[in-house]
């Protein structure tokens, strides 16, 4: 059986890890006590979550790296899994706190590449979750999609599933050895069918160049770093929130024609504008990097990294709300008609076939804060109530890496109705982050005073009766 090997673009999140740019992704959620039954404890909760484990295997994997680094690590079952090195418990008493003091400590690459953080009564009497997991082992899409695997739709929770969860021998050196040799004439073989259809079709060859050379051209356009967003960073972190409801931002969706992604970029480009005129600095255009999901249905459980990136320009240089969400909707319009993700993915397809420092050397290019200056990213959550053992989920935000010189990231998530902004930040290059989270409100509040409010839709007349 062939070896689980990283592909290109998840090794890249272990290339430019550093010491200050821990590359895990996560979230942070806030559960609800039931109010009729009694509320579980702690090792009540572990045992829930570690019940539900055989189905993701990967969260029992580690790394194996291969001898002299000759090809890409490959994933091998944990001989020494024990879960309590991964579940938690903490004695924090807001989800803040608890978030900024887990997210601001790496992961031991000598386990599986995840922490699950359980402060069971914060001060508000709520139940708080902090996990986290490497980028190199899921996305952001594929963590939302793990959290819903340890959730129920109904506070009774399904009966715990059978595991006989057996760790696989490790292979060897020579084995590791012998299956990189492998991999590595099987993407040279690729590379070559590749070439020779390209060959078989000139036009959509070309096509494909053009996608790609666009993808190229946005992602190595100098971007110009900002003050305290593209300063050195230290390794802490903290975490500040802003939720709404899910309606609003539909609301304002419907009024311009726009998308909830739209929306979001909008309001993450105005609240730094916001944030950064107080601080008495200028507002300039910022790039942003923009994740895009390109899972197809039939992966949507799949772990690792199946996303795409869009580099563009968020407007924080324009006062008028109206303007910059109008000129944000051209923009992602434009890039999606010109398939620019596609393009992005072929950029990374070709990466992957380059020798491996090349590989690195591309990776920390793309980090780098010359090529853009904030990550903003949009992650769908489950729209319906979901419960753990019994308490409901009432919020959670995103959590999305900052890579070396990058300060400042800004997360979205919808659940059950709700619209989650996470302000992911340095805690030393921006000590203020809470009040960028009220600034991000703000410049939701601008487009809600722009749309005129929604009319109640009439029911239809029902026909008279003769």
């Amino acid at each position: 059986m062939a070896l689980d090997r990283l592909t290109a673009l998840d090794a890249s999140f272990l290339h430019v890890e550093t010491t200050s740019a821990h590359m895990h992704v996560g979230w942070a959620a806030l559960f609800e006590p039931p109010e009729d039954l009694p509320r579980p404890s702690f090792e009540q909760l572990r045992d829930h979550i570690a019940s539900r484990l055989s189905r993701a295997p990967r969260y029992r994997q580690r790394l194996a790296p291969v001898p002299l680094g000759v090809a890409r690590p490959v994933w091998v079952d944990d001989e020494r899994f024990d879960v309590d090195r991964h579940l938690k418990r903490s004695s924090a008493g807001s989800l803040a706190e608890l978030a900024g003091v887990v997210m601001s400590t790496p992961l031991a690459r000598s386990r599986p590449l995840w922490e699950m953080w359980i402060a069971d009564r914060l001060d508000d009497g709520r139940v708080g979750v902090v996990c986290k997991a490497h980028h190199c082992m899921v996305d952001g899409i594929a963590a939302v999609e793990l959290a819903a695997l340890l959730l129920d739709p109904t506070p009774d929770p399904a009966a715990a599933e059978p595991d006989g969860w057996r760790p696989a021998p490790a292979p060897g050196a020579g084995r590791l050895l012998v299956d990189a040799v492998i991999d590595r004439t099987v993407e040279q073989l690729q590379a070559a069918g590749s070439y020779a259809r390209a060959a078989a079709s000139p036009a959509r060859a070309v096509e494909g160049l053009q996608r790609t050379g666009r993808a190229l051209a946005h992602s190595l356009s100098p971007a110009q770093p900002v003050g305290a967003l593209n300063d050195p960073i230290s390794p802490y972190r903290s975490l500040s929130t802003l939720s709404r409801p899910l309606d609003e931002l539909r609301h304002v969706k419907r009024a311009f024609g726009a998308t909830i992604n739209d929306v979001v970029l909008a309001v993450a480009a105005g609240g730094v504008r916001r944030f950064l005129e107080r601080r008495g600095e200028s507002a300039p255009r910022l790039k942003a990097m923009v994740p895009v999901n390109v899972r197809s249905r039939g992966a949507a459980g799949e772990l690792g990294n199946r996303i795409s990136f869009l580099f563009m320009e968020l407007p924080c240089d324009e006062p008028d709300p109206r303007r910059r969400l109008r000129s944000l909707a051209l923009t992602t319009a434009e890039a999606k008609a010109a398939r620019e993700p596609e393009g992005a993915t072929a950029v990374l397809d070709l990466a992957a076939r380059t020798p491996s420092p090349v590989q690195r050397m591309m990776s920390r290019l793309v980090a780098s804060p010359r090529t853009f200056n904030v990550v903003v990213s949009n992650i769908p959550g489950p729209q319906e109530p979901l419960y753990m053992r019994g308490c409901r989920l009432r919020e959670a935000y995103p959590v999305v890496p900052l890579a070396d010189r990058h300060a400042l990231s800004i997360g979205f998530t919808s659940v059950d109705g709700g619209a989650f902004f996470g302000v992911y930040a340095d805690r030393d290059s921006i000590p203020d982050a809470d009040r960028l989270a009220t600034d991000l409100g703000a410049a939701l509040d601008e487009l809600m005073a722009l749309v005129p409010p929604e009319r109640p839709r009439s029911r239809p007349r029902e026909p008279a009766l003769v």
